[in-house]
């Protein structure tokens, strides 16, 4: 059975039919051609007229002439357009004019960079040329890491290692820095929240250094299809950029399918399980030997699917070995391994975590199916973009979980296919953040008196690490003068530089992972089951002082859930405004959080089996929210009681938080609620959406100015969610918010609306 024969199973079955919300069908797109540039190297031309590539896509000749012209440049195109060679054709075109010239390659990941190595060793053999090409990260051998300082042409690394290994150590990179004629930062926007904060100040450290070698780098970037990414990349490098969209890659024709499970239970809104559709859709697959890639959004289910195929394999009379799963946790030669039978056609079905979302070269795969919506349109995009890397059909199925997200988009599909993807957010100037840099940057060289880092109060920075001691100021100078190395300190993954490491203790103790600070009390407290690689550990101690946990193996069929009481306090208002029947305002607050207790959930059942004390100091963090008062007469004008009018904010509390996501491009967990119905700050009912990140990155701020949008959104999720009277889906669980919060949240929004 070939592929047109599945799809016309699917839609004629009508037990699959009744699931499926929409069905898209995206036609083939014929190839664009461009002429090569003139000023480009004969030689270069005759290399890839080797390989095959005698034309270059518009967009490929757009992208090198704009690098030519010393323009720093955004590609912007989709997965699998050959936006590798927008880079790799002026690097190697500048160092085959001058073998001095130096080009440092980012990757977010170890893997891109390797494919991306490979992807180069293969241009540099064909031009018979010794282009010194390198990858240096935490797996480079010692012995080889002086010759990749002193020789290295291209430089592929990734920013953490830039971070703590490259800039601090930049007195051994001389003939890097002196000579850097590119920085490539690929998956552009990958580098969003935190991480693409942490990415911009390692950015200014790295300029900073160039121009104490008298180098001026140009910058090129590739990202997926975002709203935002001449202003992302702009943000983050703090250039001018040129933007280049104008794809003209070839695609063959995809079907894109939304498909719902099936409701098991109406009354708490609850579907089949989004694993076993994904299951027994890819099965039908797979049975017909057609190449199919399935996503999952965690570990654990990566680890649940991959057993639940393999099982079908072999029921089926086929080999166990065709499917793997891949995910982080595994050994890069085991990676590696995979990512080669999928290339080679050795295996029919792999399950991954987002890890294969980036550009790795997997080959020719046929089919996508993601368990559960990714969590951005642009992350479904590139999911879906892995399968169909050639001109041939292919099949993009989203499987709904019972989650708000999904079942929002699900719904949606004009919303999904329509509007233009997230716009991704970062604030380089998060006080913690910067302030972390700053001493990295301080340990790196000497600041100058009238030095800026980013912002006008650099200065003021400055002194208040003199005064703490960690700064000294000598004539118009301020010299690091800690024992420590400030890097070492610094996540690019987290705000918070406290971050609690976890220590097996089950055979010899060995560290397996690390928490951040906040997330601490409620991920690894005494007695918690912490997940790791799909293997759970049970907590036996949490040492607060030290920042450390100790746990050791354990098989149990439950996980732990925390619950974290939250107050919060507004500091400072940077922005406010009048809106129907109330206001928003978006400013600074102080957030408290104290962990009690914790539930015993059941797996698959997800029943509460049991409950436990947690006794540990309270954490208070600052950030930035947006919040939206009520006039305090809603409550008698709408006719409810004080408990119920509560418990309506609760519920609105919820749907705005499940909903918020969609506009930010963000995790649910990077956004935070609290409702009051009578706030201590303004005596009036608000519910307070906060970054659940000190200092914040930018989420509330982009939510206070879209506050209708929101509004609008949250009022179609509650229509359009199935329940009766409420479920997690819309308002969270009945038993937390009543049985009418979803009839009175609807009342709220109408009555505001009017």
């Amino acid at each position: 059975m070939n592929l047109e024969q599945i799809l016309d199973v699917l839609r004629t079955d009508p037990a699959i039919q009744r699931n499926i919300t929409y069905w898209k069908t995206i036609p083939a797109v014929d190839p664009v051609y461009a002429e090569w540039p003139d000023a480009l190297d004969p030689r270069l031309i005759e290399v890839l007229t080797k390989r095959g590539i005698t034309r270059l896509f518009t967009h490929q000749s757009s992208a090198i002439q704009a690098v030519l012209n010393k323009e720093n440049v955004v590609i912007v195109t989709p997965t699998a357009s050959g936006k590798t060679l927008c880079y790799n054709v002026p690097t190697i075109d500048a160092i085959l004019k001058d073998d001095s010239t130096r080009a440092i390659y980012l990757f977010p990941t170890k893997a891109l960079a390797q494919d991306q190595l490979n992807e180069l060793y293969d241009l540099v053999k064909l031009s018979g040329e010794k282009i010194k090409t390198y990858t240096f990260d935490g797996d480079t051998p010692a012995s080889a890491r002086q010759a990749i300082r002193t020789a290295g042409q291209i430089v592929i690394t990734n920013p953490d290692m830039m971070h703590q290994g490259i800039l601090p150590n930049h007195t051994k990179w001389i003939n890097l820095f002196e000579n850097l004629h590119y920085v490539i930062i690929d998956e552009l926007h990958y580098y969003r929240g935190v991480f693409g904060s942490h990415l911009s100040n390692v950015i200014r450290r790295l300029k900073r250094i160039c121009k104490f070698y008298n180098s001026d780098p140009q910058f090129i970037c590739c990202s997926a299809t975002i709203s935002n990414p001449k202003e992302l990349a702009e943000k983050i490098i703090e250039e001018k950029f040129t933007l280049v969209d104008n794809n003209g890659a070839p695609r063959g024709e995809k079907h894109f399918i939304l498909y719902n499970p099936p409701v098991v239970n109406s009354e708490l809104g609850i579907r089949k399980s989004s694993i076993t559709e994904t299951s027994n859709l890819a099965k039908k697959f797979l049975f017909a030997d057609v190449q199919t890639i399935v996503f999952a959004r965690s570990r654990l289910r990566v680890e649940i699917l991959t057993t639940y195929l393999k099982e079908a394999m072999k029921s089926m009379k086929k080999s166990v070995n065709k499917i793997a799963g891949y995910r982080g946790g595994y050994l890069p030669n085991e990676r590696r391994r995979i990512e080669r039978g999928l290339r080679d056609g050795e295996l029919l079905g792999v399950v991954s975590t987002n890890a294969l979302e980036l550009g790795i070269d997997i080959g020719r795969l046929s089919i996508c199916i993601m368990a559960g919506y990714p969590g951005t349109i642009t992350s479904s995009w590139q999911q879906a973009g892995r399968a169909g890397r050639r001109m041939e059909v292919s099949v993009a199925v989203l499987v709904a979980s019972s989650a708000p997200l999904d079942q929002y988009m699900i719904n949606h599909p004009e919303y999904f296919f329509e509007q233009p993807p997230e716009a991704a957010i970062v604030d380089p100037n998060n006080l913690i953040i910067l302030m972390s840099h700053i001493k990295c940057a301080a340990f790196e060289l000497p600041f100058d008196e009238h030095e800026t880092f980013g912002v006008d109060a650099t200065h003021e920075i400055l002194s208040y690490l003199e005064e703490n001691g960690v700064l000294h100021h000598a004539g118009d100078k301020w010299h690091w003068m800690s024992e420590t190395y400030p890097a070492e300190m610094v996540s690019l993954r987290s705000a918070s530089p406290d971050n609690f490491v976890i220590i097996d203790t089950t055979h010899v103790d060995q560290v397996i992972g690390e928490v951040d600070y906040f997330s601490a009390p409620m991920l690894i407290h005494d007695d918690a089951i912490y997940i790791h690689g799909s293997q759970q550990y049970h907590v036996d101690k949490l040492d607060w002082d030290r920042r450390k946990a100790y746990v050791h193996r354990v098989s149990v069929d439950h996980y732990t859930d925390a619950q974290t009481k939250v107050t919060l306090k507004v500091l400072d208002v940077f922005e406010n405004m009048e809106v129907k029947k109330g206001a928003k305002a978006f400013g600074e607050v102080a957030v408290t959080c104290l962990t009690t207790m914790y539930k015993k959930i059941k797996f698959h059942t997800h029943e509460n089996i049991g409950a436990g004390i947690v006794t540990l100091p309270e954490n208070e963090m600052h950030t930035t929210a947006y919040w939206w008062e009520f006039d305090k007469s809603l409550e008698s004008i709408l006719g409810m009681t004080t408990d119920n009018f509560a418990n309506t904010l609760k519920s609105l509390a919820n749907v705005l938080a499940n909903i918020a996501p969609i506009y930010v491009m963000s995790d649910p967990q990077d956004i935070r609620t609290v409702p009051m119905i009578r706030a201590p700050f303004s005596g009036q009912p608000t519910i307070y959406i906060y970054d659940a990140y000190p200092g914040g990155v930018g989420f509330s701020q982009k939510l206070f100015r879209i506050h209708n949008d929101l509004l609008s959104a949250a009022k179609s999720l509650l229509k359009q969610c199935r329940c009766a009277s409420g479920c997690p889906s819309c308002v969270g669980p009945i038993l937390e918010v009543g049985d009418d919060a979803k009839e009175n949240a609807l009342k709220v929004l109408d009555y505001l609306e009017h």
